[in-house]
């Protein structure tokens, strides 16, 4: 840090869960925050500067310093991304959807942050992961995010019945997550894996226009039909 510098924060924005209008599902101090800060860690630029564009258009575009933030990201580069909180500036941590930090690479700046002594801000946003949980009528006192499980079929069934015995065992919810290219699947697989009596909710499309929400036993979600390609959805059980 520069000398009679202060740090600067690190600003955690949350992001929408798809298209619209953002000033919908975002609160004012996400605008206030993003018409004061230049500095941002994203996963993709191109589509972070639309969303910045998208909640303040008269920010100078040329202003602004992206760093990337994804799987191609060099472990030395994020102490970098970093420097300008020691130089007194604000910088904003951005996932591609939803809120940084939570399934999202963000977590390793912010880890960082803490080590270098820098205040983390976390401001109000949609996580569709707790959006879920609040929609699923579900255990929302104990429940666990698992991610993505397996892709093979058999392995994919494992654990599942794993997550259905956990569920029962613990009394807690089960959650996870699909590649949206493979949710019909996902489904035709979780529905003939579970106890017909367990339950399933399916949230997709959170927040937007689309949005699906339902939960029923497994035996009942058999005798309907739903569209889940390329829509991102979140996917809980819970055996009582």
């Amino acid at each position: 840090m520069k000398p009679n510098h202060l740090p600067g924060k690190l600003y955690l924005i949350p992001t929408t869960l798809g298209e619209g209008n953002p000033m919908d599902v975002l609160p004012q101090t996400v605008k206030r925050t993003i018409d004061s800060i230049d500095d941002y860690i994203v996963e993709n630029e191109k589509t972070a500067r639309k969303f910045i564009k998208s909640i303040q258009p008269e920010k100078i575009q040329a202003t602004l310093r992206l760093s990337a933030l994804n799987k191609y990201t060099e472990v030395s580069e994020h102490a970098k991304m970093l420097q300008p909180c020691l130089e007194g500036k604000n910088v904003g941590l951005m996932s591609e959807a939803g809120c940084p930090g939570v399934a999202d690479p963000g977590a390793v700046i912010v880890k960082l942050a803490h080590e270098k002594g820098i205040q983390v801000v976390p401001l109000v946003g949609p996580s569709s992961i707790l959006l879920a949980i609040m929609a699923s009528g579900m255990n929302g006192q104990s429940f666990a995010f698992n991610g993505y499980i397996p892709i093979d079929k058999s392995e994919k069934k494992t654990a599942l019945k794993n997550l259905e015995k956990l569920s029962q065992d613990k009394n807690q919810s089960q959650i996870f997550i699909e590649t949206p290219f493979r949710n019909n699947k996902m489904l035709e697989d979780i529905v003939q894996a579970l106890n017909p009596s367990t339950y399933l909710c399916v949230a997709t499309d959170i927040t937007l226009p689309t949005e699906f929400i339902k939960t029923m036993r497994a035996s009942d979600w058999k005798k309907i039909k739903v569209d889940l390609h390329n829509r991102p959805t979140i996917f809980i059980i819970h055996k009582m």
